[in-house]
């Protein structure tokens, strides 16, 4: 699937093509803010058929342009599609005033600066829902609107180690590794886009918009299981157990011949499958791995069970057996491997979109999936800071820009806008 920019794109997007412009078509979104965790949400609200419009600050725009790997950052690329960039100066008043006009005509406001930030920049919620009592105002902070700590600047890798992520990913003899992506910014988003999803079905009976108040700390928390019963319960404590969750077996990467291979048969008929499958039978039905606690007790003489039997295997081989016995199991995927996988391209899981910058680009496909208002990638990446400034005006305002409203104020070094994420 190609996507390409849209060819008018002065047309507005609304309501009546619905069904090929996604399942929020129609509606409008500003959005605030910088990195990831407020563009995340951004993204998402674009990729089901908003129309969102972000302001940048003028100059730069938002750092994430800047980011990624390789000699042209292409992260941008992915979290900027469906939206247009408007160009206004946050910190001058014709910037603010120019803020709280667009919000005016808005459906939502997403925005990821520490708290207190819009009130500073007379865009206070109070404000802006005076004008507009169905707003609705998705606020994605480190810690919360409220509380003692909610004025602390908060990354999503911080808001990871307080929501009890980080403590429990590595080894026990390591200190605690990282996902290799910044999933507490984008639980954020997500969570904040379903708090937006909600409002809007409360606007639907009431009119009336409300704050959508998503931490960071607490996306991570929501995440996290059993945590908490567990120790106020049970006084069982999770620490770092590598590849494993300590009594859930068999579930763990074993090597092959030539590589590694999942493999998750912990209940207990999908276990008598995979003896079947290993040519040990009668694993499952003795003692100490017939039942789910048996297995969890001897976890680690399982593991070695297994792995003996799959390093004396390719990965294709292992692969083939786990499916011949209906065995949950896979590939570790990379990038490279899914490009080249024929499920991901049966259900456009990557699309290709036609980037005015580095061209055709793969990337990942939108989701989830619906089957009566599909969505999609409507239209590339922003690549000018503020390149859609005069067409937003003119169609959402009526009006044309004066250039006093995308002028930084000075002519000091630009300083980055207090950003949460």
């Amino acid at each position: 699937m190609t996507v390409g920019p849209m060819n008018d794109l002065n047309a507005p997007e609304t309501a009546d093509d619905a069904g090929a412009q996604g399942p929020l078509a129609g509606l409008r979104v500003v959005e605030l803010g910088q990195l990831i965790a407020g563009p995340f949400c951004g993204q998402l609200l674009g990729d089901m058929g908003a129309e969102v419009v972000k302001l940048e600050q003028p100059g730069d725009g938002d750092p994430m342009r800047h980011w990624g790997q390789g000699s042209t950052p292409t992260w941008w690329r992915v979290i900027a599609r469906n939206k247009y960039s408007v160009a206004a100066d946050l910190r001058s008043e014709a910037g603010q005033a120019l803020a709280r006009e667009l919000i005016e005509r808005a459906d939502i406001l997403v925005e990821n600066f520490r708290p207190g930030t819009l009130e500073r920049w007379n865009l206070s919620p109070d404000r802006l829902r005076a004008a507009n009592p169905g707003l609705i105002i998705v606020r994605v902070s480190g810690y919360g609107q409220t509380g003692p700590y909610s004025t602390r600047a908060g990354f999503g890798g911080i808001a990871e180690a307080m929501g009890g992520w980080r403590k429990i990913v590595g080894y026990p003899d390591r200190a605690p590794a990282r996902m290799g992506i910044s999933i507490g910014d984008t639980l954020a988003a997500t969570y904040g886009c379903l708090g937006a999803l909600a409002a809007l079905h409360h606007r639907e009976k009431t009119g009336q918009g409300q704050i959508v108040d998503a931490a960071l700390y607490e996306s991570v928390l929501q995440v996290m299981e059993g945590l908490i019963p567990e120790w106020a319960v049970a006084g069982h404590k999770r620490g770092r157990t590598g590849s494993t969750i300590p009594r859930i077996a068999p579930s763990n990467v074993y090597l092959c011949k030539d590589g590694e291979y999942l493999i998750g048969a912990n209940q207990d008929s999908v276990f008598s499958r995979l003896c079947t499958a290993i040519g040990r039978p009668e694993l499952a039905s003795d003692p100490r791995y017939a039942t789910h606690v048996a297995r969890g007790d001897h976890q680690e003489q399982l593991d070695a069970i297994i792995e003996e039997w799959t390093f004396a295997h390719t990965v294709d081989e292992v692969e083939a057996l786990m499916i011949a016995h209906a065995v949950p199991a896979g590939r570790m995927f990379d990038a490279e491997d899914m490009l080249g996988d024929p499920h991901f391209a049966a259900r456009e899981a990557i699309v290709t979109v036609d980037d005015p910058v580095l061209g055709p680009t793969p990337m990942q496909g939108v989701f989830p999936k619906l089957s009566a208002t599909p969505s999609r990638v409507r239209r590339p990446a922003p690549r000018d800071v503020g390149q859609d400034t005069r067409e937003v005006l003119q169609r959402w305002l009526g009006r044309e820009v004066s250039d006093e409203i995308v002028r930084p104020t000075s002519a000091q070094p630009r300083r980055e806008l207090p950003v949460q994420d």
